[in-house]
């Protein structure tokens, strides 16, 4: 196999990204794509390179040639597709989360396990280039023995209540992300969970049980510290920020910005707001985990964001919603 043949399911925001990364990739062929409803996609110039643009799923999962899928339709469906794909002998490449229900993602787990398919959750911030070099420090021994690590993380403005009404809250959608990068940084399980919540942005989050201001403290196994903060709406941009603290020293990695000029005057001390967009925080991430899937795939090596880190974010998740919900530290074994 010189290229894997790849279908593509959901051709939403995300779908559509990978899609045009997939189609500058040495590594890759696309040849599928499949939504709910393709007409959004006519007019998209990148897209006409595609062969098949379908509404039938099955024309991805039933096709011989695909030896790949990318699933990035709604949370809901990802189950049945996993599913599917892997019986089909189709390596698989999931959006988060893996699905709503723990129950339901760990029977899939053993799926992939008998079927022995190679599966990446898209965890895209751990191929990120500053974090991933903070992970390397931290694994290195180049701080010691990390005893706090913090992580900030805010959106820049707030998501449509018709998104917050099937997003499954905040923890599950927006803190996943922050749940699979402090367990990637610390190289640990965590051990339990609390969480104050707050709906502070606006109300209608309060209105759909969800919250849109967080902070969730965590203990590791070695008991070890970490603390995450959440918002749905930071003004000034997009606030991505990680800290690891050792008993050897520091590594820090700060926001990014479009430039890193700073202008100082007797005025005032001025420089740019941070990226505005995770598509542009994040740009260099989302190619670098394609590459590294196809990478396992043609070189038959381990994924990096397996399914298993998938379920872990996910049974964070779950642990943080009760904690917040039940106003209680919630210990993981609860969940074994």
């Amino acid at each position: 196999m010189s290229k894997v043949v790849v279908g593509i399911i959901g051709a939403g925001r995300i779908g559509k990204l990978h899609a045009k990364n997939i189609l500058l990739s040495e590594h890759y062929q696309l040849k599928a794509i499949s939504d709910v409803d393709t007409n959004h996609l006519k007019d998209i110039d990148y897209l006409k390179a595609v062969p098949i643009i379908t509404e039938n799923v099955d024309d991805i999962l039933n096709d011989p040639e695909i030896d790949a899928v990318f699933i990035c339709s709604s949370t809901d469906t990802h189950i049945d597709f996993i599913t599917k794909a892997a019986r089909n002998h189709k390596h698989v490449f999931c959006e988060k989360p893996i699905s709503f229900d723990i129950e339901k993602t760990k029977e899939t787990l053993q799926v992939i396990k008998q079927t022995g398919v190679k599966f990446q959750v898209g965890f895209n911030r751990r191929f990120d280039t500053h974090f991933k070099k903070a992970h390397d420090v931290v694994r290195n021994g180049d701080i010691g023995t990390p005893h706090v690590i913090k992580i900030t993380s805010r959106d820049p403005e707030a998501p449509p209540e018709e998104y917050i009404k099937r997003s499954g809250g905040l923890f599950i959608d927006m803190a996943i992300h922050d749940f699979d990068m402090i367990r990637y940084l610390s190289g640990q399980d965590v051990k339990n969970i609390t969480v104050k919540a707050s709906s502070l942005v606006n109300d209608c989050f309060s209105r759909n049980d969800d919250v849109d201001t967080a902070i969730i403290t965590l203990t590791f196994a070695d008991d070890s510290l970490g603390v995450i903060d959440n918002s749905r709406q930071a003004v000034y941009g997009y606030d991505q920020r990680i800290e690891v603290f050792g008993n050897n020293g520091m590594v820090q990695v700060e926001n990014q910005k479009p430039t890193n000029v700073k202008v100082s005057t007797n005025a005032s001390v001025t420089e740019d707001k941070p990226m505005y967009f995770f598509l542009e925080r994040y740009n260099e991430g989302y190619i670098a985990e394609i590459h590294d899937f196809a990478q396992s795939i043609l070189e038959d090596k381990p994924v990096v964001a397996k399914f298993e880190d998938g379920l872990q974010a996910e049974l964070l998740a779950k642990a943080a919603k009760i904690s917040w919900k039940e106003n209680r530290t919630v210990e993981l074994s609860e969940f074994q």
